[in-house]
Formats: C-alpha cells, structure tokens, sequence
C-alpha cells in the first residue's frame, strides 16, 4: 500500500474499525475512506455495488459486522446470520468484480470450535461443535473466511483474513446488559466508586481464563498483514498471555481505585474455562503485540471516564 492508495475501512466507527482508521493515518496513509450506516448500508447489495464503482477503492479492511453479547446472538439469530452473510459477501464480491487489489477480512476466535485444544491453532476451525450460544455469528464469519479462501483459490484474488482474540480498548461498548467482560468490569467497579459503595459483584468463580488485545495492538497487526502476508489460511492476532477473571478483576480495581470488595456470584455462569490463541505463526511473519494488559487497562478506563456521557 502506498501513501495515497485508496483504502476503505468497511465498520470505520466501531472498536475495531476505528482502531484501524487510527492507525493507518498515524502511519501516513492519506486517502482511508468510510461510510456510516447511514450513507451506506453494507446489507443492501447494489448500494455496496454502486460504491465499489464510484469510490474504486484499491485497498479494503472489512471490519464491519453485526455484533453482540450472549443474550443478543441467543435472541436473534436469524438476524446475526443473515445480517453478517449479507455484509460480508457484497463486500467480498465488489471487491473481487471491481479488481481491489488486497482485501483483509476480520474473523474472531469465537468462532473456533467449543472444544478447542489450547492453545487455540489455526487449522482448529471447523474441527468440531461451534458454541450453542454464538453459531449464527459463528456460520456466518466462518463463511466469509472461506470466502476469502476461495475466492484466491479460484480467481487469484488478493484476499487474506485474520483471527482476533478478546479486544478492548477505545471506543468499546460499555453497556451493561451486552458488553463483554472487561468493559463491564471497567465500568462496574467506576460507578461502584462514585457511588461509595461497599463491594463489587462479578459473575462467576473467576477461574476462567482469558487473553486480551488491546485495539490498537490489533488494529496495529492487520495492517502489518495488509503490507507483510499474501497466505490463503487466516491469522490469529492475540498476545499469547492469559489471565484469570479474578486476577482482570484485581487490576480493574487497582486502576479505578476502587477500595471495597470483589464479591463472586459462582451460581453465574463461568463460560469457557479457558481460551487462549497460538500465535506462533503471527511471531513467525514478525509482530508482536508491544501494550500491556495494566497499560490498557489504564487507558481504556481513562478513555470511559472522559467519554462516559456516552453509555451513563
């Protein structure tokens, strides 16, 4: 990519999409483009159509998808499914019919089977049962992956795609009802101190292991794909580090200052007990992830507190 080359970011708001954003014009790069939902809608097949001809973009980074908590993907399915069908294959076929040069699709290590040895490799996908809670999601990702695949297969077409872990950082999604576990626990343990209270409740037994990302390490790392990997196999991104729920919840409450107690509810559910990703073959293309999990702990919770208007 050079430092003019149209790039399109698909999802250029979101966590990740922004990430991306982020880091591409602190590198230089002059002409990334994005669309809101509003002036495009990524379902709608001949308006992707009619950007793709318009915009002719050289570069794509596809990051938009349809997401959502346990209680979202087990209560609207059939939404999750078509909604990221849709979104990713008009964007996979415009980018092949209008000749974009490199295409970078987004998956998430959620898609990985329930099972999964650990740490987690890549040739895991499709090994075995999806998780009940997250398989529309699932289907639909693991078809845009293969997507990609084939699509290099058949056409020769430039298109690569990477595996995600746990990601956290600016721009996350702090509700309480569907947000992950660390914006959760960022936001529990803030309000549980402005509001003087005595303890903090956290789901679970908090032996559950976890990896996380910070955003801008990932957004960091696709486009370190985009310059530096052509393969058709996808690619973790993670830290190959993993920590317990108990001990994320010790740090949130260090880094808030929060001076009560962690109170764990074991009648919650645990949730896997463990999900780390291998990532020998990131390692082996040459990155690595530099931010630290208290270091990301600290700026996300610096970024909620200026943005909290947001989601309070």
């Amino acid at each position: 990519m050079k430092k003019d080359s149209k790039i399109y970011v698909a999802g250029h708001k979101g966590l990740v999409g922004s990430a991306i954003v982020r880091n591409l014009r602190s590198k230089g790069y002059l002409n990334v483009i994005g669309k809101s939902h509003q002036e495009l809608d990524l379902i709608n097949q001949g308006e992707v159509r009619n950007f793709f001809e318009e915009e002719r973009p050289e570069y794509v980074i596809l990051a938009a998808a349809k997401v959502g908590g346990i209680h979202a993907n087990n209560s609207y399915p059939a939404d999750f499914i078509y909604d990221n069908l849709m979104i990713q294959s008009n964007i996979i076929k415009a980018a092949h019919d209008f000749k974009v040069k490199k295409l970078l699709f987004l998956g998430s290590t959620c898609i990985y089977p329930k099972m999964a040895p650990q740490p987690i490799k890549e040739e895991y996908l499709l090994s075995g049962y999806l998780e009940e809670t997250n398989e529309a999601y699932a289907v639909a990702k693991i078809a845009g992956l293969e997507m990609c695949k084939f699509f290099k297969r058949q056409y020769g077409d430039n298109f690569i795609s990477c595996m995600p872990t746990n990601l956290y950082g600016p721009n996350d999604n702090f509700d309480l009802n569907n947000s992950h576990v660390l914006p959760a626990l960022i936001r529990k343990f803030h309000e549980a101190k402005v509001n003087n209270e005595h303890n903090v409740e956290v789901w679970g037994s908090g032996k559950p292991l976890r990896e996380f990302l910070h955003v801008d390490d990932m957004a960091d790392a696709c486009v370190y794909l985009m310059k530096n990997y052509n393969g058709e196999e996808h690619v973790n991104i993670g830290t190959g580090e993993e920590v317990s729920i108990f001990e994320l919840a010790k740090l949130v409450k260090k880094v808030v200052e929060f001076n009560g107690e962690i109170v764990f509810d074991s009648s919650k559910p645990d949730g896997t007990p463990r999900k780390l990703t291998d990532i020998t073959k990131l390692h082996s293309l040459g990155w690595k992830h530099k931010i630290d999990l208290e270091t990301g702990v600290r700026q996300t919770y610096e970024w909620f507190v200026e943005n909290k208007n947001i989601f309070i």
